[in-house]
């Protein structure tokens, strides 16, 4: 299977812990290694460094290869400008159609988020590639078992349960809500039959290109045009030409809203998942208890150049904001 760790984003929302020139995904936020080192530490042991890619700006190019030398160099997709995750994950298909097969499963994850129970996440990855390669669906999306009811989060909606593979159950695509308000959450955690939306998901190389030959014929031309270059010398000048000019879209709403997930699986674990996007979210990811303060400053993990004196005090958050984060999407 193919790995695919976006990395690409500014985490406006933590700021100043994530600058423009250094974003989240780079800094040591959680103990000394940054979230993007984390991220490939998770599936290096189990699918090799050189089916790991990684997708980002140009701008961090130098970074990723600083702190993650493991991985090849055609490895790490730059994007010259931000055209949205349409356009990204495009652009990371057409490398990967490039070295594989249509029918060969590939993992879209992110390189901000931060994982406890890295074991457990590693057999939902395995269970999830296995039905994929065994034809049980198209499209496996991986949510969290949820720990409160967040409303900074998106929320995946569980169907019937279909079956179990190696100890883990899997879902019916139930439905997707995005961030919603307060009662909302507390109803869908109450109820047990949602989960928080990771962002991650396995599917297939091509079954991906298809839907944007199918569902996005303008988006996929640019993308062919690219795609005919990779490999040769004129691929950095087409990819500086026809990239900024993919039309600026979110991948939910360029593939994802078109795609029939009446056969889409959805599978669950506690697998301490979290998406430090805002000082609540990281506060939870760094100590759940509600009733703990974290106090993180100079010499303490080197955040906004060893300067930065954060103090999280719970007790001035309030109910229902003690984390947060985004939706990966």
């Amino acid at each position: 299977m193919k790995i695919v760790i976006f990395a690409g984003g500014f985490g406006r929302r933590l700021w100043p812990i994530s600058l423009s020139t250094s974003p989240k995904q780079f800094e040591p936020i959680i103990g000394d290694r940054s979230t993007i080192q984390l991220a490939v530490e998770r599936v290096l042991g189990q699918y090799g460094a050189e089916n790991i890619f990684i997708s980002t700006n140009e701008r961090y190019a130098d970074i990723i290869r600083q702190q993650l030398p493991e991985i090849p160099e055609q490895n790490v997709i730059g994007e010259p400008t931000r055209r949205d995750l349409a356009a990204a994950v495009g652009l990371a298909l057409m490398h990967l159609a490039h070295v594989g097969t249509a029918d060969e499963p590939v993992a879209i994850l992110w390189g901000d988020n931060y994982m406890k129970d890295v074991a457990r996440f590693g057999q939902v990855v395995g269970t999830a590639e296995r039905l994929i390669q065994q034809g049980a669906t198209k499209l496996a999306f991986m949510g969290e078992s949820p720990r409160f009811a967040n409303p900074n989060l998106g929320w995946i909606e569980l169907g019937e349960q279909l079956g179990e593979l190696d100890g883990q159950s899997y879902y019916r695509f139930g439905g997707l809500t995005y961030r919603p308000p307060q009662e909302a959450c507390e109803r869908m955690f109450a109820s047990g039959n949602c989960v928080w939306n990771t962002g991650y998901f396995i599917t297939t190389i091509g079954y991906v290109l298809e839907a944007y030959q199918k569902y996005q014929p303008a988006i996929w031309e640019k993308l062919n045009a690219i795609g005919q270059t990779i490999g040769t010398a004129d691929y950095t000048a087409a990819l500086n030409e026809i990239y900024p000019q993919i039309e600026s879209i979110s991948f939910d709403d360029a593939i994802l809203t078109h795609l029939n997930l009446d056969e889409a699986f959805v599978l669950h674990a506690p697998m301490g998942w979290s998406d430090p996007g805002t000082l609540y979210a990281l506060k939870e990811a760094i100590n759940p208890d509600p009733s703990a303060n974290v106090t993180r400053g100079a010499g303490a993990g080197g955040w906004f150049a060893g300067q930065l004196d954060l103090q999280l005090r719970t007790a001035q958050i309030g109910h229902g904001r003690r984390a947060g984060g985004d939706d990966c999407h």
